[in-house]
């Protein structure tokens, strides 16, 4: 039985949820989800039962020692809540766990039964996969649903994946079976510089997440962070010059594609994020664009999933960038 004692009335509640493992590359979308419970003093209000979900070999508890005592953290999924102020208040329900080992069905229904129970009006899920898209470029952020009106009205794309999914994609279809309309954000992260953290992909997803659900997300040193690590990752390919040639073919394809769509939407949104900041200023390998398993990177440059030291060199096509996004 669900018990939500001590949980407030919610105000336009909205699920946001992210997963570690196959559908979080570079920690992406899990660190997404962290920034929003830690700058909004997210509390828990719920735990799932790690006996239920997760393999202990898979994904082992960890030991720590606090006040002298030796506790444990069993791998598990954590539900919290914070309130969103503003001029239109709306609240954020917060799913952040690990990918489940098993019984995937009954873990979206207890996600669900939460849903239900909280009045939750729409699920959003986040995710990050391997691409092939150049660092130095805006992340990719690709908005699916399986719902043709919601994405009609939310201007997303319905999805037509076919092929391996993991638990974002399990979640949203049974969102959809329930009749709780249901998104998935996806991030494209650079396969050859995939390890944890990406803060330039975090922050693409919290900004695309504004635009979806009209909030403002305080967005603290993220910003800086991803300056950062865009910098780091400019002088590590130019210190070898095949990954500098092979980024700049990426950059190429990139914006050959993406010129008819220097348009007025993108700059649109863009400007309409910044109206809100000013009003309100007072374990194991990754979803892959096409749909493969990647493995996580090191704290160098490398090959992609296939684990080539260098990677390939794309066919010089205008579709080179396009990222098919798993539901």
């Amino acid at each position: 039985m669900i018990e939500l004692e001590g949980v407030p009335e919610l105000v336009d509640p909205v699920m946001v949820a992210a997963f570690e493992g196959w559908n979080d590359a570079g920690d992406a979308a899990s660190t997404a989800v962290a920034h929003l419970d830690r700058e909004w003093k997210g509390e828990v209000f719920a735990a799932l039962d790690a006996e239920d979900y997760y393999d202990f070999q898979v994904n082992r508890p960890t030991v720590f020692i606090e006040d002298g005592v030796r506790r444990i953290t069993w791998p598990t999924t954590r539900l919290s809540v914070v309130r969103v102020g503003g001029d239109k208040p709306r609240d954020l329900v917060l799913v952040r766990g690990i990918e489940p080992s098993m019984r995937w069905r009954s873990f979206c229904n207890e996600l669900l039964g939460f849903a239900h129970e909280l009045g939750v009006e729409l699920v959003v899920v986040l995710g990050a996969l391997l691409g092939d898209t150049p660092h130095t470029r805006p992340v990719p952020i690709s908005g699916t649903t399986s719902d043709a009106d919601l994405a009609r009205r939310m201007d997303l794309e319905e999805t037509k994946y076919e092929g391996p999914t993991g638990i974002v994609g399990i979640l949203q279809e049974a969102c959809t079976h329930a009749g709780v309309p249901a998104v998935s954000l996806w991030a494209a992260v650079p396969h050859y510089v995939s390890q944890p953290p990406n803060p330039k992909a975090t922050l693409a997803l919290l900004n695309r997440l504004e635009d979806l659900i009209g909030i403002r997300v305080p967005l603290g040193e993220l910003p800086e962070d991803a300056r950062a690590w865009q910098v780091g990752v400019d002088q590590l390919a130019a210190e070898d010059s095949e990954v500098a040639e092979y980024v700049q073919s990426l950059e190429e394809a990139r914006d050959t594609a993406e010129l008819p769509e220097a348009s007025g939407e993108a700059i649109a949104r863009e400007f309409e994020r910044y109206l809100r900041r000013r009003d309100g200023s007072g374990p194991g390998g990754h979803a892959t664009a096409d749909g493969g398993d990647g493995t996580p990177g090191t704290p160098h440059l490398r090959g992609g999933p296939s684990g080539r030291s260098r990677p390939p060199r794309p066919p010089k096509t205008s579709g080179d960038d396009e990222e098919s996004s798993e539901d």
